[in-house]
């Protein structure tokens, strides 16, 4: 039999709060993290908006030598984990280890160290780059440092699947609880992407917008006048369990995570498949996985990135999967308000799905002004909206094709 895993901790990093209340009181007042970039000259860039963090301290998280030899990507999850194990209440020793794992991805990985380095290796030439260039750039050392901080000897992977990863790494790690191959497993994901090459980089590509004139109106999933996505940066980290883990040590069990499924568009790189073909599978596979219907769902986290294509064939995706059903689910983008977080966006919108169950609100989609004729569902538009939630469902979707959906359910004791 599968085993039943629920979720005992969770921790976030984002650009409108790091700490998950704060987070998620920003959501439910429709507080936009998004603001024009100071950290660089953006006189030549298109987009010169971001939705950054601000208040993040390092040292206050991690030893400040230690943190000079980890990128600004790997301290977010670091440090959302943390949180998340503090919240869990968990505690690594040698009783447990080896069934302790941890499942962090990044969809880009160390940016920042591979733009210092190779600016150190043009100016001061090779014997000058760092022997940490290597271990600070790689996509799979969040999830080695954290292993490493906590002692956790069991299964531990990074997968990278673009805006898709988050999802992945948190489904992935479901699966193997599920299965028995661990007891817990900490899991999410991280980024820290803002930075002149990657910003250069999507706006050669068309895919941010250009509403520098307005920074918080900007990020307007499923608005007739979006125009592009914001990046945004952070990290968002849950504990995963087994039930009988949790009940044994006494865990505050705040859901359970009942699904997974995932699908590839094989289609384009960068363009979803024609009518959310691809998404539409990803949804159903987890629907199956969970062993519900469309009619048990009352609330989706959308990919939802305010770009034209993606809004649209997300909208025609839950249309083909909910039938008429679609039209009483609350459907939100909180990308609305943190930006897209790119890697690291599953991990932040499974801690917002968890924290509709437990609040009994669906946040907003801020920005939603102008209807479009071709997104006409209810994207909760401008202010929360009080229902009870039983099942949330999140998506996200990757450059490449890759398609992730995981479902939470409110946790019972007997199901």
């Amino acid at each position: 039999m599968k085993r039943r895993v629920v979720v005992t901790g969770m921790g976030v990093i984002t650009p409108i709060g790091s700490t998950v209340s704060e987070f998620c009181n920003s959501l439910v007042t429709g507080r936009s993290g998004v603001h024009t970039i100071d950290r660089f000259a953006t006189s030549d860039y298109p987009a010169k908006i971001a939705a950054t963090v601000d208040d993040f301290e390092p040292g206050v998280y991690i030893d400040r030598k230690e943190a000079k030899r980890m990128d600004r990507f790997a301290q977010f999850a670091v440090a959302a984990a943390k949180m998340a194990v503090e919240d869990a209440k968990l505690v690594v020793n040698e009783d447990n280890e080896d069934v302790v794992g941890v499942y962090i991805g990044s969809g880009i990985g160390g940016i920042g160290t591979f733009m210092e380095q190779h600016a150190v290796l043009l100016e001061k030439g090779p014997r000058r780059v760092s022997p940490y260039f290597i271990p600070m750039l790689i996509g799979d050392i969040a999830s080695a440092h954290v292993s490493i901080m906590l002692g956790a000897k069991g299964p531990n992977s990074a997968p990278v699947s673009a805006c898709a990863t988050g999802t992945n790494a948190i489904g992935d790690a479901f699966k193997i609880i599920q299965r028995g191959d661990a007891d817990v497993m900490i899991s999410g994901g991280a980024e820290a992407a803002i930075l002149p090459l990657s910003l250069a980089g999507f706006c050669s590509a068309k895919a941010l917008s250009t509403r520098n004139d307005e920074p918080t109106r900007a990020s307007r999933p499923f608005d007739r006048e979006r125009d592009g996505f914001v990046m945004g940066e952070g990290a968002g980290i849950v504990v995963l369990e087994s039930l009988d883990s949790a009940v044994a040590r006494g865990a505050n069990i705040y859901a359970e995570i009942v699904g997974y499924g995932m699908s590839g568009d094989a289609f384009h790189i960068v363009q979803p498949a024609p009518e959310g073909a691809g998404a539409a599978r990803s949804m159903q596979a987890a629907l199956k996985d969970a062993g519900l219907t469309p009619g048990d769902v009352d609330y989706i986290n959308a990919h939802g990135t305010s770009t034209y294509f993606n809004d649209m064939l997300e909208t025609q995706a839950i249309k083909k999967v909910f039938g008429d059903a679609a039209y009483r689910l609350s459907v939100s983008s909180t990308k609305s308000m943190t930006g897209h977080l790119l890697g690291a966006a599953g991990g932040i919108e499974a801690v917002v799905c968890v924290e509709s169950i437990r609040n009994a609100i669906a946040p907003p989609t801020i920005n939603q002004d102008y209807p479009d004729p071709e997104c006409d569902l209810n994207y909760v538009p401008n202010t929360p909206q009080p229902r009870n939630i039983s099942v949330a469902l999140s998506n996200s979707f990757g450059f490449g094709g890759h398609n992730a959906t995981i479902v939470f359910k409110a946790y019972k004791a007997v199901d």
